[in-house]
């Protein structure tokens, strides 16, 4: 079956899947130039679905790997929306990037949109296991969750959806721990997968929400493992960019920018982009960084 949604100009495929590394991380596969776009995916339903987006004219084009029904259709369609923000509008933000030599490009490339799993609660536990280890490391654990606790495609059942909250809360920490691999997280995972199935945390909720940033940063540092700079990162895949996500790497960049490769601190980081109000972490995320240019 064939799906085709329109997305908000200026759009850009390949611009979305290689807007940070979830793109590479299972269920997710991308093409080697960011041109397609695949993804395993658990339907309410229960049926396993494979995914193939490419971009079509004026938005993409998704081929489902299955028949469904019009309930189903219309799930892939939301999670599709949701996934690659096809009806984000950046119009704003384009329009202060013009007045900025170091975002001169982000229009004309349709940068902006950030790519983010079809739910919240992948995108929180993903996030967690990127804090203190190295990237591939988090692809490590991910590729294990998924491949020990998620459902297999019927076709092909080496490649599987991500898990449920209901699926990793029928776990306990160590098998968690030992057969994901997860180390340290696996309560943070685990503590989360229950309070989601519980009702004690409605996490799809916060990407409609209309409460303030700053209370909606506060409940995401209420959950075990999310610090700030995960909260930032989780911010601005909900599309609150008030924040930036401040590591070693964000000060080393802020540094060679604006203080001759002197040590900077994180609140350098803030006030250098503090111009950009609502727009501030996007500012960050796509600005043409002189120490990068040197590379």
């Amino acid at each position: 079956m064939t799906l085709t949604l329109p997305a908000f100009p200026p759009f850009s495929l390949s611009a979305v899947v290689t807007s940070h590394g979830w793109a590479r991380l299972s269920p997710f596969a991308m093409s080697e130039d960011g041109r397609q776009l695949s993804r395993v995916e658990r339907l309410h339903s229960g049926q396993v679905v494979e995914l193939v987006i490419q971009e079509a004219d004026h938005g993409v084009k998704v081929e489902v790997s299955d028949q469904l029904s019009d309930r189903e259709m219309a799930e892939v369609a939301d999670k599709v929306t949701w996934m690659l923000g096809l009806d984000q509008d950046l119009s704003a933000f384009y329009a202060a990037a013009r007045q900025e030599s170091k975002l001169a490009q982000v229009e004309a490339r349709a940068q902006g949109r950030i790519i983010r799993s079809p739910m919240l609660f992948e995108d929180v536990v993903k996030t967690i296991l990127t804090t203190n280890t190295s990237w591939t490391g988090t692809i490590r654990m991910v590729e294990a969750l998924v491949s020990q606790f998620g459902d297999p495609l019927s076709f092909d059942r080496s490649r599987r959806a991500f898990p449920t909250p209901s699926q990793l809360a029928a776990l306990d920490v160590q098998r968690l721990r030992l057969a994901g691999r997860l180390g340290y997280r696996a309560p943070y995972v685990l503590e989360l997968a229950l309070a989601v199935v519980s009702g004690d945390l409605d996490l799809e909720t916060l990407k409609t929400s209309d409460e303030p940033t700053d209370q909606l940063r506060s409940r995401l540092l209420q959950i075990n493992g999310v610090g700030v700079y995960s909260a930032a990162n989780l911010l601005a895949m909900l599309g609150r960019y008030e924040y930036i996500p401040v590591d070693s790497w964000a000060r080393k960049l802020v540094s060679h920018e604006w203080h001759s490769g002197e040590p900077v601190r994180s609140v350098e980081v803030e006030s250098a982009f503090e111009r950009w109000g609502k727009w501030k972490g996007l500012a960050y995320w796509f600005w043409d960084w002189s120490y990068l240019a040197q590379d």
